[in-house]
């Protein structure tokens, strides 16, 4: 499951980064549970709740339907 969700990022990563931010992989749990920390620009960011839910949580369900919750440590 780790691996499936660092390619994934990997995608949405680029717009992070052009943005001054990034994501980093903290737990993929067998559960389908992934833990996420945004970085950089976006840690401090007013719009990361938004970035976390509608960008970067919806292309991972899309791609991996076994995901049950990403949450942001």
């Amino acid at each position: 499951m780790r691996d499936k969700v660092a390619a994934v990022l990997d995608k949405v990563r680029p717009a992070l980064q052009a943005d001054g931010g990034d994501v980093e992989l903290v737990e993929a749990t067998d559960d389908g549970v992934i833990k996420l920390k945004l970085t950089g620009a976006c840690a401090g960011c007013p719009m990361s709740t938004m970035t976390l839910r509608s960008g970067i949580e919806r292309v991972l369900r899309a791609e991996i339907p076994e995901i049950k919750e990403v949450v942001s440590v």
